[in-house]
């Protein structure tokens, strides 16, 4: 498996191999920057990419699930939004579960609440959501985890066990703060782009073609685009039936401990 610790290991090896051969006979600067650069790539795509599982194992999909079944993940509420996206699921029968961020939820306390009354799950999405969350020291990182399940806790009861980085982007200082918190990390194999684009027709083709069973998708409850969008999955899906199953269900994972 191509890992960070893996790849550190080549790379260092292969630079200490140039060295060594630099003693007997002269090797091009050039070589080494290239080596520098290919490790420095290697490691961007690594951490950019949440599938990868470079940095830290993240639960994408389930290969092995052969029934039409997927799971819906929203990320960056609780917002007005959200309310809207409860009807609608509401309509189709649908659970989903809720990568919150700390300080939304601050800001909307009874979305969340009624989130989970209305028997979704939740999950730790950060406390800010910041830019550059990715490269925060691994306390920092570690607080805001906390700081988030503190809030979340307050309506579940049960402590907290799934964790979305921000943008998908895991680095060594993520995989320290997990190794404290002990959080699942659950990604996605079927991203929307709803979070950068407002073209509905766009975003539903785009999810449309990548369905499969054992899926799970991203999507955000935060605009209005999204939740016309995701009405009009929810009627693909039920057309082509599939079922719509909560993350814990398709991943045989528990969102909550004891």
């Amino acid at each position: 498996m191509i890992t960070h610790k893996n790849i550190s290991v080549f790379f260092i090896f292969l630079l200490l191999l140039l060295l060594l051969l630099n003693l007997y006979t002269a090797i091009h600067f050039g070589w080494f920057v290239l080596i520098l650069l290919i490790w420095l790539g290697i490691n961007a795509f690594g951490s950019a990419r949440i599938s990868s599982n470079y940095h830290v194992k993240a639960f994408c999909h389930n290969p092995l699930e052969t029934e039409k079944k997927i799971a819906l993940t929203f990320d960056d509420g609780p917002s007005e939004f959200t309310l809207e996206v409860l009807e609608v699921l509401k309509k189709y029968n649908a659970k989903a579960t809720f990568f919150c961020i700390g300080k939304n939820i601050e800001k909307h306390p009874e979305i969340l609440e009624k989130v989970i009354a209305e028997g979704h799950l939740v999950g730790n999405h950060s406390y800010s959501h910041a830019t550059f969350f990715d490269l925060y020291h691994e306390d920092k990182i570690t607080d805001e985890l906390r700081k988030t399940d503190k809030l979340l806790e307050k309506y579940t009861s049960k402590k907290i066990n799934f964790f979305r980085p921000p943008y998908g982007v895991t680095t060594p200082s993520i995989r320290r703060a997990l190794k404290i918190t002990k959080h699942k990390v659950i990604g996605w194999n079927i991203r929307s782009l709803d979070g950068g684009t407002k073209n509905q027709q766009l975003i539903l083709n785009r999810i449309k073609k990548r369905i499969s069973p054992g899926g799970i998708v991203l999507l955000h409850d935060t605009g209005k685009h999204s939740v016309l969008v995701l009405e009009q999955f929810l009627q693909f899906l039920q057309q082509n039936n599939y079922e719509v199953v909560s993350v814990e269900e398709l991943l045989n994972l528990k969102a909550y401990a004891d």
